[in-house]
């Protein structure tokens, strides 16, 4: 298990490596445009997700799969300097998924994904009854995904990317969070609890389609949006692992969110619970 005190949060996803290029602008459809250096950083929602939520001081298990390559190892690396478990993470004969990023000078960013070793997660042998909170997302596969909601005491989905997913699977889902694109995808109505990020307008809590809470994060000075929404979730799992209300629970996680965007990346960018409540503090 996790070596951290806090809460226990096991995190079933995705582990990919990011191959990042900074361009001028984002490409449009038949475009070239020219970008900087590769630079290959760890990644993957789900491993991005379990290196913020240990850094805000829970204890954290990694369920995903990777590839028996150089990528896995940089992966792995990651995860075990952030004190994140990962002996419930399996090896496959595909490559480690990768992401390829392109981030423009605003720090907005276009993504595209080869799941790779994902594909084969299996977490049919992980003890998912015994955490305080399970967090997926849909970089998954759908079948591990169902089984986590089925067998965990308690799911959070980040509902991302969009994908067609049985509305039975999002019912046994204590909390949907989802951006707005990928809201409008799910019947809000339908869904309990559902958490809809708003970009630099914060976050809002609704219960069947109604709003209950909604936070504003503190004003940064962005360089880099990916992971954002990681730290996001991230940061809301751990406070509602904790008993936390629903404002109170995105009020932390949209400053954690957008301390996040400060620096380049994901995993390196992600806040520490002292450095969250410090900015907390300012408010």
């Amino acid at each position: 298990m996790g070596s951290r005190s806090g809460p226990r949060v096991g995190v079933v996803g995705s582990c990919n490596v990011d191959y990042v290029v900074r361009v001028a602008h984002l490409a449009q459809r038949g475009e070239t445009v020219l970008g900087t250096d590769v630079t290959r950083l760890p990644g993957g929602k789900g491993a991005n997700q379990a290196v913020a939520a240990a850094r805000l001081g829970a204890s954290v298990d990694m369920m995903g799969c990777v590839g028996a390559d150089a990528d896995a190892e940089v992966v792995l690396a990651s995860l075990e300097e952030a004190g994140v478990a990962t002996a419930l993470v399996g090896r496959s004969p595909r490559p480690t998924g990768a992401a390829y990023i392109s981030v423009d000078g605003a720090g907005e960013n276009t993504i595209v994904l080869s799941p790779g070793a994902n594909a084969d997660l299996d977490v049919s042998r992980c003890d998912l009854e015994s955490y305080d909170v399970v967090l997926a997302q849909l970089e998954a596969p759908l079948g591990a995904v169902a089984e986590a909601a089925t067998r965990a005491r308690r799911l959070v989905l980040n509902a991302a990317p969009v994908v067609a997913i049985d509305e039975g699977v999002l019912a046994q889902c204590a909390v949907v969070i989802a951006n707005e694109v990928e809201a409008a995808s799910l019947d809000l109505a339908r869904l309990g609890h559902v958490v809809v990020t708003l970009g630099e307008r914060g976050a809002a809590h609704l219960r069947f389609g109604r709003e209950v809470a909604r936070a504003t994060p503190p004003a940064v000075t962005a360089l880099d949006t990916v992971g954002a929404g990681d730290a996001f979730c991230a940061a809301y799992a751990v406070r509602y692992a904790l008993g936390a209300d629903a404002y109170d629970a995105l009020s932390y996680a949209v400053v954690a969110g957008a301390l996040a965007t400060r620096a380049s990346g994901a995993q390196g960018s992600f806040a520490t619970n002292e450095e969250v409540r410090t900015w907390l503090a300012r408010e």
